[in-house]
């Protein structure tokens, strides 16, 4: 997940910050990128529960179960935030991840996390691609926020592909590991992302 890497801004501020609207379904060759549903939480009770994945987040705690799955579900699904959380899925509907543009302190952040069988085969790099397509035509003038850990380097090489520019390292506190790791700050505007993304 992104590093919080902005001053908190005043809530007039924020109200008037361009909103991408509702959440809508993307479809890619591979994936259907849906709203979040209550249904999803066994789903994500496993991929989140394997310390691997949970490992490369700030926010997930160690053990992560069906309830804390259903907690964040109520949250997303509410109606009440400005942010996009797309389930990733396949030809059977079932989730294997997530991709969030979520507002924080006054900026956007690009998050998201892959089931571990399904790591290693693209499916990260396409999902993203197809959210962020969205979100720049939807909001353009949008500066994104994203960050991998440093010892994740699959997950830099999804944000470089993107277009992202690193702005800076800073230590943030993972939940999973109970401890502060060194995170890589990037960032993402609609210009670099189209110039890296105009042949695929």
């Amino acid at each position: 997940m992104s590093a919080l890497l902005s001053k908190p801004r005043s809530r007039t501020q924020r109200t008037d910050m361009p909103m991408p609207g509702p959440c809508p379904v993307i479809e890619t060759d591979r994936l259907a990128l849906r709203p979040h549903k209550i249904g999803d939480a066994d789903p994500i009770a496993a991929s989140l529960g394997d310390f691997a994945v949970a490992r490369m987040l700030t926010r997930v705690p160690v053990p992560y179960d069906r309830q804390d799955a259903l907690d964040w579900l109520n949250t997303v699904t509410s109606g009440l935030k400005p942010d996009w959380f797309f389930a990733i899925t396949m030809a059977d509907d079932v989730h294997i991840g997530t991709v969030s543009v979520e507002l924080r302190h006054g900026l956007w952040h690009l998050g998201y996390w892959l089931n571990r069988f399904y790591w290693g085969k693209g499916l990260m790099s396409e999902a993203t691609q197809a959210v962020l397509d969205h979100v720049f035509r939807r909001m353009p003038q949008a500066e994104i926020a994203a960050g991998a850990f440093a010892d994740n380097p699959a997950s830099f090489k999804v944000l470089e592909k993107l277009g992202c520019t690193i702005v800076g390292v800073s230590d943030v506190y993972s939940l999973s590991r109970s401890a502060m790791a060194p995170m890589i700050d990037m960032r993402i505007t609609q210009s670099g992302f189209q110039s890296r993304n105009r042949d695929r």
